[in-house]
């Protein structure tokens, strides 16, 4: 089974939702994007965001986290069913990448993946690319983060 067969390309799926904490941003930042506006609630009031706001990397892995609990429960189900999952693998890259909006201490990231197209790769026999549009909307509708991104797929 291919994976445009399980998501069909146009079809958007939602992989799931998370939550922000205070804690968890600043736990995020300290390790890996220690700006002031991402670790110090009472600095980031001075700029330009206007409080603590998640990294755009912290929503970024949290897209990839979402992606991989929606896949593992989407895997098991196929297999449940009698069908063979298709077989992603790697991606080779991403394009694109849009922080639109702070994510603030408290803000729901709802996200979601939707294949555009699959293609088999010439140069791989038996592997096809499969180019998917991404994307975390908060609890007010509004997009935040959005970025295509291209995985691997083999037969």
């Amino acid at each position: 089974m291919k994976l445009a067969d399980v998501s069909p390309p146009g079809q958007t799926v939602v992989t799931g939702s998370l939550l922000f904490t205070a804690e968890d941003i600043i736990t995020f930042a300290r390790k890996y994007d220690p700006q002031p506006f991402h670790t110090d609630p009472e600095a980031a009031k001075n700029f330009v965001f206007g409080g603590l706001c998640a990294s755009g990397w912290h929503t970024c892995a949290g897209w990839m986290k979402m992606f991989i609990a929606y896949w593992a429960k989407e895997h098991a189900r196929l297999l449940a069913e009698g069908v063979e999952p298709p077989k992603l693998g790697p991606s080779p890259g991403f394009k694109k990448l849009q922080w639109l909006k702070p994510v603030y201490a408290g803000d729901t990231i709802t996200y979601s993946v939707t294949l555009i197209e699959s293609r088999p790769l010439m140069s791989r026999p038996g592997t096809s690319i499969n180019l998917t549009a991404n994307q975390g909307v908060n609890q007010k509708g509004e997009t935040v983060l959005r970025f295509e991104s291209t995985v691997l797929e083999f037969d």
